[in-house]
């Protein structure tokens, strides 16, 4: 299984992946911030929180931003607890993307930053991002981008030689990936860091039925 493979990874890497990739997780995740503006006010799941730099951002702003961060790392999610040990507003849970262990429609907004790409299962995710998120709830993916060159020889690469990795996506494939599993797509970009990273950030909103017919 996929998540298996990933959990073994990340979980040896957990001690130096800040220091590793400290320069793309400040470049991508800064971008990502600066983009999608997050009410104060709002309940964020972050999705595959990996160490909790995204919520160091969030943090920033507003201290008091309500947060859960899930990951299927303990090791990563270790470290994300040390470093937030003093906010009793931030939260970190081992869970499965597949399986988030979530009620339904408990977060105004759902980020998943820098890890699409490890999903066997997408529209399965998908689906459990929409089942947490409240009606009119958003959802913020940011990941690499097929659309670049150099992003399409990494993707063939990383299927034959990293085993926790899947598959990326373009920017038009994602967009259909949300449609199908009934978002709507409000906003989407495409941005370069450096010579390798092409990346790719959409925001899409979950409509319930209900009030879809109801204007």
């Amino acid at each position: 299984m996929n998540e298996i493979k990933i959990q073994r990874q990340y979980d040896e890497l957990a001690n130096i992946y800040d220091l590793r990739w400290r320069n793309y997780i400040i470049n991508t995740l800064t971008f990502l911030h600066n983009w999608e503006d997050i009410e104060p006010q709002k309940i964020i799941l972050d999705i595959a929180c990996g160490t909790g730099e995204f919520e160091r951002l969030l943090l920033d702003k507003n201290p008091k931003q309500e947060i859960i961060g899930v990951d299927i790392s303990e090791n990563m999610l270790n470290v994300a607890r040390k470093k937030y040990q003093a906010y009793s507003n931030v939260k970190f849970q081992q869970g499965s993307v597949h399986s988030l262990p979530f009620n339904s429609h408990s977060f105004d907004v759902v980020v998943c930053a820098n890890s699409f790409h490890f999903f066997d299962k997408p529209l399965v995710a998908l689906g459990e991002m929409k089942r947490v998120l409240k009606p009119n709830g958003k959802v913020i993916i940011l990941d690499w981008n097929k659309d670049y060159f150099v992003c399409r020889i990494c993707d063939w690469f990383l299927q034959i030689f990293d085993p926790a990795h899947q598959q990326c996506y373009t920017q038009a494939e994602l967009h259909q990936l949300l449609v199908s599993a009934q978002f709507e797509v409000h906003s989407a970009t495409k941005f370069r860091l450096g010579i390798i990273w092409g990346m790719m950030a959409l925001t899409a909103f979950f409509r319930s039925h209900s009030l879809m017919d109801n204007g």
